[in-house]
């Protein structure tokens, strides 16, 4: 792994290296020694980027979500349709998760926040979801999707991303373009009106 050049390229390795480790032990599992000695670095030197494993938690979901409403703001000013504007989140939301290691930290533990930092992730998380669910109803109300509860149709959409990092493996024949693509398929797809 070729080194960080900046104190905030060392973050993200440090968050990628962390969502590794909480999704392969659990947040309460992983320990920070395990994070650092993956980066080939001392335990005193992550705490020079954080105080704490709490911390890299939190900035695990922190970043991931920050990205995601990035993406959001983005797909919101397109004039594109709502079926163009779910897909383009949808294929983002996969690669998120699968070519970009720490954005599936969203998936990661939440409930192992202190109350204050849970508070600011469901805040970021549920922003999400009702951007999500504006573009289905948007969907909905110009008849290009079928009539059904945006917020069902989110959870369900949400539901099905946010497992891929159950099931994927690396090494597989899946890529994950493929993944993307077929997932915005039968999501997006399945919401088409015949």
């Amino acid at each position: 792994m070729a080194k960080a050049t900046t104190a905030s390229d060392r973050r993200i390795e440090i968050l990628k290296s962390a969502a590794a480790a909480f999704r392969r032990r659990g947040y309460h599992g992983a320990s920070v020694d395990e994070i650092a000695s993956a980066l080939e670095m001392t335990k005193g030197n992550l705490y020079y980027y954080f105080k704490n494993k709490e911390e890299i938690l939190f900035a695990c979901h922190d970043y991931s979500l920050d990205l995601l409403l990035k993406l959001m703001a983005d797909v919101q000013v397109e004039s594109s349709s709502p079926e163009a504007k779910l897909r383009r989140l949808v294929l983002a939301f996969v690669h998120l998760i699968l070519d970009e290691l720490h954005a599936s930290a969203l998936t990661l533990d939440p409930e192992a926040l202190s109350p204050p930092l849970l508070k600011k992730v469901i805040a970021k998380r549920d922003e999400f979801d009702h951007g999500i669910r504006e573009i289905i109803q948007q969907g909905i109300d110009q008849e290009v999707f079928r009539t059904g509860d945006p917020k069902l149709i989110e959870f369900a959409m949400m539901g099905a991303v946010n497992w891929i990092p159950k099931w994927f493996d690396p090494q597989g024949p899946a890529k994950s373009d493929q993944i993307g693509d077929a997932f915005a398929d039968y999501l997006v797809g399945g919401l088409l009106k015949k």
